[in-house]
């Protein structure tokens, strides 16, 4: 390592101790300073690692998250991600927090990336397999579209041709553009079709010849058992597959995956497709079946991801949405709430949300109109569209209460007759909103 390398490490190491001994910490800062003082730091860090990269647009932190769960049943030391930042500065802090290395053997770390970091993290860190969870519409005014996207997927992967690429097989336009690396899929295969039944009924066109795909059996948006009758495009075969869901509640999923029964602390089927993921990824490493099973069960809700907090004997949930299908699945999730709630809708347009809010337009507000919600107090700078739409999604204008800041929906909380309040929230949103929990005590770090 160069004398410069050594010195960004150093004192990216020493900011990151800083950061995190006398601050809140810092996800970001100790790796761009590191990296402005030696923009290859990134490639001296992960020399000695084997690197797995989680990427696309749903399911990144919570497929990470599980991976690593099952993943340190085998090894004990993996190195992520955890703090969910997932662009280059924070996947750099991630390695300047790691512990200094006591024997000679490889390490393994398994990083959550962002979409748009991928070109700027690949060639430094070498992975040697990529996670490909799915590929909806998003972020459209940062990335124009999700062709865009796929390029990004695609041409990151390429430029690692020996890398294995584990991809959602449910999802058409992962598969419309081939890569020389080798593959392996996963993917619903539920043995009764009518164990699950979508309500999906929004026409997709095949990827290849855009023509309308059908479908043998569909999940949720896109996802699903596809084929194209005009060019004979259709699902790969797949090497994981869920084969049936057991349980669907509030307090988790239980389900099969290649004859494995397992179970997580978190509801919702797309909370099932991350949990598919993360059982490949952790096989590809050699992690047994049983042992998957054990690292599911030890997970707990991650940020904003069905995030469980005590707010004065009230038990609020939150949710971080981003995305129409994102808000879709998580509508279909909080159907299984039969307790009286208050619903809480904070939205932002910051960058790292999305500037363009129309999206709601899209999304099934209509349905949450059928659930047990008494009260329903929306705030961020989108507290006024928010509104708007649950007016046009049928709710009356009574219960909708537009709030100026966060201090007020805390307030407003801890005043609720009902135990039971739902929070959706943008990432910022989200971000903001566990600051102030936290410095009022009802989260920790």
């Amino acid at each position: 390592m160069s004398l410069k390398s050594q010195l960004a490490k150093t004192l990216g190491k020493l900011s990151y101790w800083t950061l995190n001994r006398f601050t809140q910490g810092g996800t970001s800062f100790p790796g761009k300073l590191a990296a402005t003082i030696d923009p290859e730091i990134l490639s001296h860090l992960a020399r000695d690692y084997d690197v797995a990269i989680v990427t696309g647009t749903n399911g990144k932190t919570l497929t990470t998250s599980l991976a690593v769960h099952a993943l340190r049943m085998k090894y004990p030391e993996v190195l992520t991600n955890s703090s969910g930042s997932n662009m280059v500065q924070g996947i750099i802090s991630t390695f300047l927090g790691a512990k200094n290395k006591t024997h000679s053997e490889r390490r393994l770390a398994v990083l959550e990336v962002d979409e748009g970091s991928l070109k700027h993290v690949v060639k430094y860190l070498k992975p040697k397999v990529f996670v490909h969870t799915n590929l909806f519409e998003d972020q459209l005014d940062r990335y124009g579209s999700i062709e865009a996207v796929l390029d990004l997927l695609t041409s990151a992967a390429v430029e690692v041709p020996e890398a294995m690429v584990i991809a959602n097989g449910d999802c058409p336009i992962l598969q419309a553009k081939d890569t020389p690396n080798p593959h392996k899929y996963f993917g619903f295969q539920l043995l009764n079709s009518q164990d699950l039944a979508s309500n999906e009924t929004k026409e997709q066109t095949c990827p290849k010849c855009q023509h309308p795909l059908q479908y043998k059996a569909r999940t949720y948006g896109e996802l699903g058992d596809y084929y194209c009758q005009h060019c004979f495009f259709k699902r790969p075969p797949l090497e994981y597959a869920v084969t049936s869901v057991d349980q669907l509640n509030l307090s988790g999923s239980q389900f099969t995956i290649n004859e494995f029964p397992l179970q997580i602390p978190v509801a919702g089927i797309y909370n099932i497709y991350n949990a598919l993921a993360a059982f490949a990824l952790a096989h590809y490493f050699g992690v047994e079946p049983q042992d998957i099973a054990v690292g599911f069960k030890k997970i707990k809700p991650v940020f904003g991801r069905q995030e469980q907090i005590n707010i004065a004997d009230h038990q609020v949930t939150m949710n971080l949405v981003k995305n129409p299908v994102g808000f879709n699945q998580i509508v279909d999730m909080l159907s299984l709430e039969k307790q009286e709630s208050d619903l809480v809708a904070i939205f932002n347009t910051n960058y790292a949300d999305g500037t363009d809010i129309s999206w709601i337009n899209e999304a099934d507000f209509e349905s949450l109109k059928e659930q047990p919600f008494q009260q329903v107090y929306t705030g961020g700078s989108q507290a006024q569209a928010l509104q708007e739409r649950f007016s046009q999604a049928g709710f009356a204008q009574e219960n909708i209460h537009p709030v100026s800041d966060y201090d007020q929906i805390i307030e407003l909380i801890k005043a609720s007759p009902r135990r039971q309040i739902h929070i959706l929230a943008s990432y910022t949103a989200t971000l903001e909103f566990r600051k102030l929990l936290i410095q009022q005590g009802y989260l920790s770090e």
